[in-house]
């Protein structure tokens, strides 16, 4: 599996997760390197990983599982490959969907070879839940919390064109910014309120922004998934933009009893998705409304504004627009993360 980071260092260690899991999984090995090109890595660079001082262990259901720590020069905004061998059936994986990196699977343990022999392909991470980085004193994170958009679902495979990476990008070209990591917790499909592709934002806070280390910003980019699945009708199950804002309140509310400040980003116009409606454009434009208010973020990045179409503001710019009329593609993603105040976040 080939993950891009952020911030370089010479420390790193990787996490595993079990937490959809509904049976035990070993893992007979798992080794980390710099990825080279094409599922190659770079000569000289692979490590074994230990969990515990084990180079093989069983990931209860449930559990996440943090390995050792190890040496490693890598440097800012590198791609690494990690390996994991799997001798047994595993039953299905705790994943996420939407790699936007091409996986490697090959028979047999092959985690040590510098190129898998006859790989199949996937985009999917399996149970590979997180790399974390020793970084300087002064380093501190950056989490993307939203949904496809931030996942970068209509991003090119395998560039690093999602707008978390493209803002991690802009960061370290900017002396003043270098310390500061991005971490994209884009999850395809999900809404604020309710669970449905994974558990809700509300229920995720904790394990995804508030227990990762280093956290002084969050950006918040959800909405579109709850206006499109319960905003579309009336009825005792449909959606408010009260019931929504209120959602945005307790995420703000319990990232600033921990110190992290949260930056509100508006949700962006969807003319011609076949779940769109006139009731859901209502309520994304009062939501819009609200989040542009002065006092309810601590900064608001404007999304709504950089990709509407100024001819006709309920639809993405067509430069922007891949065809699904929702994801922005390529460009869109730049013009994104080009629309971050790095002010914000200056030593």
């Amino acid at each position: 599996m080939i993950v891009h980071t952020s911030l370089g260092g010479s420390r790193l260690r990787i996490e595993l997760s079990n937490t959809i899991g509904a049976q035990p999984v070993e893992i007979g090995a798992a080794h980390i390197a710099l990825h080279k090109s094409d599922g190659a890595t770079v000569e000289g660079t692979d490590r074994v990983l230990t969990f515990s001082g084990s180079s093989s262990f069983i990931l209860p259901p449930g559990v996440l599982a943090v390995s050792d720590p190890v040496d490693l020069d890598l440097p800012p905004l590198s791609d690494l490959a990690v390996s994991l061998y799997l001798p047994h059936d595993t039953g299905p994986p705790t994943n996420h969907n939407v790699g936007l990196h091409t996986a490697y699977i090959s028979k047999g343990d092959v985690t040590a070879a510098q190129r898998m022999p006859e790989p199949a392909t996937t985009f999917a991470y399996a149970w590979l839940a997180g790399i974390q980085v020793a970084a300087p004193a002064d380093a501190f994170t950056i989490v993307a919390l939203g949904d496809s958009i931030t996942d970068g679902f209509a991003t090119t495979r395998d560039a690093n064109r999602a707008w978390p990476t493209l803002l991690a990008q802009r960061l370290n070209t900017n002396k003043a910014t270098r310390h500061v990591a991005v971490v994209n917790q884009g999850i395809s499909g999900n809404q604020v309120l309710r669970d449905g592709a994974g558990v809700s934002a509300l229920a995720r806070l904790d394990r995804d922004v508030l227990s990762q280390p280093g956290v002084r910003w969050v950006i918040l980019l959800e909405g579109i998934n709850d206006i499109n699945i319960r905003g579309r009708t009336d009825g005792s199950n449909a959606l408010t933009s009260n019931e929504l804002i209120w959602g945005y309140r307790q995420i703000v509310t319990r990232c600033h009893a921990q110190g992290i400040k949260v930056i509100g980003a508006t949700i962006m116009p969807e003319e011609g998705v076949p779940t769109a409606s006139e009731r859901g454009e209502e309520i994304r434009q009062a939501v819009n409304q609200w989040i542009r208010a002065k006092g309810n973020f601590d900064a608001v990045v404007d999304f709504d504004a950089v990709v509407r179409d100024p001819e006709r503001p309920v639809r993405l710019k067509p430069e922007f627009d891949p065809g699904d009329h929702i994801h922005p593609n390529d460009a869109g993603n730049q013009a994104m993360a080009d629309a971050f105040d790095l002010s914000l976040v200056e030593r």
